[in-house]
């Protein structure tokens, strides 16, 4: 199936927004932790576990929305997601307690990852070679703003409506993109390049993959090295208020520096895209991404109190991870050119377990000091650069 370029611009920008639909549900909400553990009278690791909770069935439903795509179609499992999505994010508004928001968070979690996964498959569904990394890059430049524009939303709805109304939001926002989707969205994979959904011979795709190392090495690096930049957003409430000494609508100064670098990374991507080979550029981005977290670890320790290079080094390595994750999605979901949609359900999967263990584990053992979190970052970094150079030698 090929597009019109009239067409296309359309089409990348319901992609990117399919995509931000994951960073909005984790973003949007963090200016408001200090808020809602007021209001449920908890402590502040338990309005995480929103987040974890969140993670942990956005991972584990991920394994799935490829698989059904592959059987179903993608404009369907893409709506009903979005469906009830919606409806969780009316569920969080209407929480009466911290148990309650736990379960839509939850719902939240098993339904956001629809339009990501399967945006991935359709990118393949209709492109290859060098259009598919330009393609993938022009996302990223659009889904880059999300996690800059989702917590400046969420701090200035905080500010004028309280922490309920940001799940309004959510719930507005999700509901007219699934109409979008319906009226718009193209349907990539015509029914005869279905394949039927049954669960057995589905469990041993899924063992195939899982059992293929260097399909899991990939993925973990690849989650490795956004995780360095992730590591600081899901700190950020610690980040931004108590070592920047920010307010709620103040988190710009985290979020759009780290816009600017993943936007100019893509950019750059998409411009190398069929001139410079995969080992090249991710040489170019590793390097970028070391130097750059070696420079925060170095402010971090001997400059505290500068806030311009308490974000800088953040905005240059989100710059590296950008200019690196085309190439490095590519690279994976190649493995599986017949069961596209089931290798980006794993990769997800994959990412977003270690994402949750980061959420759980790493950020709120780090998130005490600047220090902390600079260590955090490069060894995230050297893991991940470790793992990707690692299998992109063996191909």
């Amino acid at each position: 199936m090929s597009l019109q370029k009239k067409d296309r611009f359309a089409l990348t920008l319901m992609l990117a927004a399919l995509a931000a639909v994951g960073p909005f549900s984790i973003d949007t909400y963090l200016p408001a932790f200090p808020e809602m553990g007021v209001a449920f009278a908890v402590d502040r690791l338990q309005i995480q576990q929103t987040l974890v909770i969140y993670m942990l069935t956005f991972g584990v439903m991920t394994l799935w929305h490829g698989a059904l795509s592959d059987s179903f179609g993608r404009k369907r499992v893409i709506i009903v997601g979005l469906a009830v999505y919606a409806l969780s994010a009316l569920g969080c508004a209407l929480s009466t307690s911290i148990e309650m928001l736990w379960f839509m968070r939850a719902l939240q979690g098993l339904s956001a990852g629809a339009g990501m996964v399967v945006s991935r498959a359709m990118v393949r569904d209709l492109y290859e070679g060098a259009a598919a990394q330009r393609l993938i890059a022009n996302i990223a430049i659009m889904f880059a703003v999300a996690p800059a524009v989702a917590p400046m939303i969420g701090g200035w709805v905080l500010h004028l409506a309280g922490w309920r109304a940001i799940f309004v939001f959510l719930t507005l926002a999700s509901a007219l993109l699934c109409v979008i989707c319906m009226w718009k969205l193209p349907e990539s994979l015509p029914p005869e390049k279905r394949q039927p959904f049954a669960v057995l011979p589905l469990m041993r795709g899924y063992k195939d993959v899982f059992g293929n190392m260097g399909f899991v090495a990939l993925s973990v690096g690849i989650g490795a090295t956004f995780g360095g930049y992730f590591l600081y957003i899901l700190s950020a409430p610690t980040f931004i208020r108590e070592h920047l000494h920010l307010g709620a609508t103040e988190f710009y100064w985290l979020f759009v520096p780290g816009m600017a670098g993943m936007m100019a990374g893509s950019w750059l991507s998409g411009r190398l895209a069929g001139h410079w080979n995969d080992r090249r550029t991710l040489r170019l981005a590793f390097v970028i991404m070391a130097l750059s977290a070696l420079a925060n670890l170095a402010t971090s320790g001997f400059i505290p109190d500068s806030l311009i290079l308490a974000v800088l080094p953040l905005s240059v390595y989100n710059f590296g991870v950008a200019v690196a994750m085309p190439n490095m999605t590519l690279i994976s979901l190649d493995m599986y050119p017949q069961n596209r949609g089931m290798a980006a359900s794993c990769q997800s999967f994959i990412q977003t377990i270690f994402g949750a263990v980061i959420a759980a584990a790493l950020a709120p053992w780090l998130w005490h000091s600047r220090l902390g979190l600079a260590y955090g970052m490069v060894a995230l970094g050297a893991l991940g650069g470790l793992l990707v150079w690692t299998q992109q030698n063996r191909r």
